[in-house]
Parts: structure tokens; C-alpha cells; sequence
């Protein structure tokens, strides 16, 4: 599949030509082959796929519509749409974290090295990080730590330190933890199983860190308890942030409207496609 945007160019008077750089996809289809598909914990597996450049070119909070196997007896219809959980150019490799929920991801759970995958991609608007964004404060909670995955090593290229605070029901589910300390984040992980995730607990822990300066911005994704929290102290302290919403989604490229959610844009409710507007938005106008 070729591009859905095109380079823009110029055109060059003088000999009637474009002076534009040649047309080149950012956005393809193609088949993947795996190279890993191994469970991280009792609830998420890791699958990492060989691609191409296009593809490993993803960005950080975009994400990526997977047509999964068939499991015998089941026929998933749709893709599926998989947020990224990392992109390695140099190794021209992607990966997703994912749960086994149904026919779809049980399908991707059959998947062996060396088994290709139809994947399409890299599609939505990503996270972005301002070059003079001293440290940023990363919350996710389930499968809001794979979307905040990327944003680790992001972060350390654009010299700007991270502290994330990880949500589970149980420790032994908190994923991306060694991802996030391997490239110099601070993690301070919270759980219901040891009663310190509710939002109260969270909100002292981001407050402390804002004492501190070490919150000029929030990124975060998969919990609107929590995102409804770093929305009070952003409008209180006057702090930017994004946030990766999680909708269903059909086409993933913006034609069919079954993503679409609401949103408050100065004090006005309008509609907003996540696969093609997002998933990335800024935190103020978001709606739980």
C-alpha cells in the first residue's frame, strides 16, 4: 500500500519540474515476519516483527492495524489496531505488547518465528516531545504502559528526563519497567493488590514531583482516573500535557467514523476521529 499523504514540493520555474525530493510512503502495508512472540507475564506476550523502513520508522503513541491469523473455528473480520511498543530503525524491527482477549489476539498468539504477518502502518498522530522539555512525568496503567513505552528512549535521544509512574491490579503485571530504567527513567510502580494506585495516592506522588521540578510535562495513556487527576494539577500548575485515548476502531485510517469520541476544545464539544486526529491528544481537551 502506497502512502495516504504525499511530500509537497515546489515547482521549479525554470525547467517546468517539481524541485521536490521523490515521492516516498509513510504509511504500508505489508508482511511482517516474526521474530519473537514469547509471553512476558501472566498476561501480556511480546511480539516483535522484521519490517520495513516505513514501518520502523513509527513513532512513539502511533500505532499499527494487524490483520491477525484465524484461530481454528474463528474468523476475525477486522484488523486489529496494536499501539506500538517499540521501533528500532537500525534493526528495521517494531513490537507490540499484547493480551490475549479474543480472536483476534488469540490468533496472534499462534504466530511463530518466522510466520509472516500482515501489518499496516505506522497510522495516528504520536506523542511529541518539545527539544526544551527538561523532565516529563510518564503515567500508564494495563495497556497504557505499552502505549508509553516508546517515549523512554525518546526521551533520552531528546536529553530529557522521565519519571513514570506505573499502574496494575498486581506487581507481577507491571510491564516496561526494566524498558523505562534501562534508558535512565525513574519508575515508582503502584498496584490495588498493595492498595497504593488509587488516584488520591497517584495525585500525592505527582504533586511531590512537580515540589521537586521534575514535572514540566504529563504524558499518559489507559486509565481516566488517573488522567482526570494530571488534568487538575496541569490547569492548577499550568503544566502541558498528552494523552493516548484507547477506542475502537475499524479502518484505523479515518473513513469509517467508528472511532469517534468527544472532546472540549475552549469550553466547546466537538468530534474528533482517534485513528486519524489521534490517539494522541492534548490532555486538556480530553473527555473520560
Amino acid at each position: 500500500m502506497g502512502s495516504t499523504t504525499t511530500l509537497p514540493g515546489a515547482m521549479d520555474k525554470s525547467t517546468g519540474g517539481c524541485s521536490c525530493a521523490p515521492w516516498s510512503p509513510s504509511i504500508v502495508a505489508e508482511l511482517a515476519e516474526v521474530i519473537r512472540n514469547h509471553p512476558v507475564n501472566g498476561e501480556y506476550r511480546h511480539l516483535v516483527v522484521s519490517c520495513s523502513a516505513e514501518a520502523a520508522a513509527a513513532q512513539p503513541g502511533q500505532f499499527f492495524q494487524l490483520l491477525c491469523p484465524q484461530p481454528p473455528g474463528e474468523a476475525p473480520y477486522l484488523r486489529r489496531p496494536m499501539s506500538l511498543y517499540g521501533a528500532f530503525p537500525d534493526k528495521g524491527q517494531v513490537e507490540f505488547l499484547y493480551k490475549v482477549t479474543g480472536a483476534g489476539t488469540r490468533g496472534l498468539d499462534m504466530l511463530k518465528p518466522g510466520d509472516r504477518l500482515d501489518i499496516m502502518g505506522p497510522l495516528g498522530v504520536g506523542y511529541t516531545l518539545n527539544p526544551g522539555l527538561r523532565h516529563i512525568v510518564a503515567v500508564g496503567r494495563g495497556a497504557g504502559l505499552a502505549t508509553l513505552a516508546p517515549l523512554a528512549r525518546a526521551a533520552r535521544l531528546n536529553g530529557t528526563k522521565v519519571t513514570a509512574v506505573f499502574s496494575a491490579r498486581r506487581p507481577d503485571l507491571v510491564v516496561s519497567v526494566d524498558l523505562f530504567r534501562d534508558e535512565g527513567a525513574d519508575v515508582v510502580v503502584v498496584t490495588d493488590q498493595e492498595q497504593t494506585s488509587g488516584p488520591a495516592n497517584v495525585e500525592r506522588i505527582l504533586r511531590g514531583l512537580i515540589a521537586e521540578g521534575r514535572c514540566d510535562a504529563f504524558y499518559t495513556c489507559g486509565s481516566s482516573r488517573l488522567m482526570r487527576v494530571q488534568q487538575r494539577l496541569a490547569q492548577e500548575y499550568g503544566l502541558p500535557g498528552q494523552v493516548a485515548m484507547e477506542q475502537q476502531m475499524a479502518c484505523g485510517i479515518g473513513l469509517c467514523y467508528c472511532c469517534v469520541r468527544d472532546f472540549n476544545v475552549n469550553g466547546e464539544i466537538v468530534n474528533r476521529r482517534v485513528c486519524w486526529d489521534g490517539p494522541v491528544f492534548d490532555l486538556m481537551e480530553a473527555l473520560p
